[in-house]
């Protein structure tokens, strides 16, 4: 049966760049070690398609797929997106000599918030790219889509770890859902994560509660 959009499924991918044939990103954990690749967590995921949990371009090319094993194409632009010269920014050096930096290429920097990696540094001019590691990248994706969720509580579980990286206790009763978590969230936060967890997961209500 070909998966919609608003369907949860469980599966397993990786990445690779279509030249060269590179591992950027899998959730297979032995992969993940003979590429070197770092990361917390390994194993498979549950995603609800269509909600931007994975590439907006994976994601929409797994709508229509059956369940099971497929390569998926995307271009840059489908991907991590086409390289962009404006977000190529010259800083003069002295900006990051004041504040005890030291600029090389390949550092990873923080300037106003937005992330960047120095590409170059000559004299006194230092060239910072603020596009995303990957622009410019055509890659291929080969996903396993293992089983469709069908469990309201499952959802929940994967929703609340997809939108926060956290995990918490959840109960299911009536068509509400009770989330324990050892921290508490703020309010300003739990609201809108509660609406989409409770819209994506299609119950009637989520609550949290501290540990």
């Amino acid at each position: 049966m070909p998966l919609k959009e608003n369907d949860f499924v469980e599966l397993d991918y990786t990445g690779s760049f279509k030249e060269g044939g590179e591992i950027f990103d899998t959730t297979d954990e032995k992969v993940a070690k003979e590429q070197k690749l770092r990361g917390e967590k390994y194993g498979s995921v549950i995603i609800c398609l269509g909600k931007g949990h994975l590439l907006r371009g994976l994601e929409q090319k797994l709508i229509g797929k059956e369940l099971g094993k497929h390569k998926i194409e995307l271009t840059a632009e489908e991907a991590f997106g086409k390289k962009n010269a404006k977000l190529i920014t010259l800083i003069p050096t002295q900006n990051f000599t004041k504040n005890q930096i030291r600029p090389e290429p390949g550092l990873p920097v923080n300037i106003d918030g937005t992330v960047g990696v120095v590409r170059s540094v000559t004299g006194g001019r230092t060239i910072v790219d603020f596009n995303h590691p990957l622009a410019g990248k055509d890659v291929i994706y080969d996903v396993d889509m293992k089983k469709l969720i069908s469990d309201p509580k499952e959802k929940v579980i994967a929703l609340f770890q997809i939108l926060t990286g956290k995990e918490g206790e959840v109960t299911l009763e009536a068509g509400e859902a009770t989330i324990t978590v050892k921290e508490e969230v703020p309010a300003q936060v739990t609201e809108p994560l509660a609406k989409e967890i409770a819209e994506s997961a299609g119950i009637k209500k989520v609550i949290f509660k501290k540990a």
